[in-house]
């Protein structure tokens, strides 16, 4: 198993192509952030369900793309905030995407929030991915 640089921008982009390629499921391996993504993902109505799998030698996440009139529900995703340049934001600079249709993803210190929910909780923290 290789060492990957950037796992979090490993998985969006295995999210995004398996939406462009019309798959019903995708693996990724297994990582708490990467099942917060996916929990949040989920509660926002971008995936259909995910689950994890261990019964290999390293776990896995199993993500079920969610289709809508045989178009995938996630049009995009974009990584913000990468190793080499970190983006943090304040509770009141949290960007809005697409004018309030995606949302972006927090790594707060209460755990990994919507943007909606990290102004609401009036936190900030590294701003992670816009999803629409």
């Amino acid at each position: 198993m290789s060492q990957l640089s950037d796992p979090i921008a490993d998985f969006l982009t295995r999210l995004r192509n398996s939406a462009v390629a019309k798959k019903a499921e995708t693996n990724a391996p297994y990582s708490k952030v990467k099942v917060e993504i996916a929990r949040i993902l989920k509660q926002e109505g971008y995936i259909a369900g995910y689950e994890i799998d261990t019964k290999g030698a390293f776990p896995e996440i199993r993500i079920a793309n969610k289709f809508v009139n045989r178009t995938p529900a996630i049009t995009g995703l974009k990584r913000v905030s990468k190793p080499g340049l970190r983006r943090y934001v304040g509770s009141q600079e949290i960007p809005r995407v697409l004018g309030g249709l995606g949302i972006s993803i927090l790594s707060t210190p209460r755990g990994i929030l919507t943007g909606r929910e990290a102004k609401k909780q009036n936190v900030g923290g590294e701003l992670l991915a816009y999803v629409w």
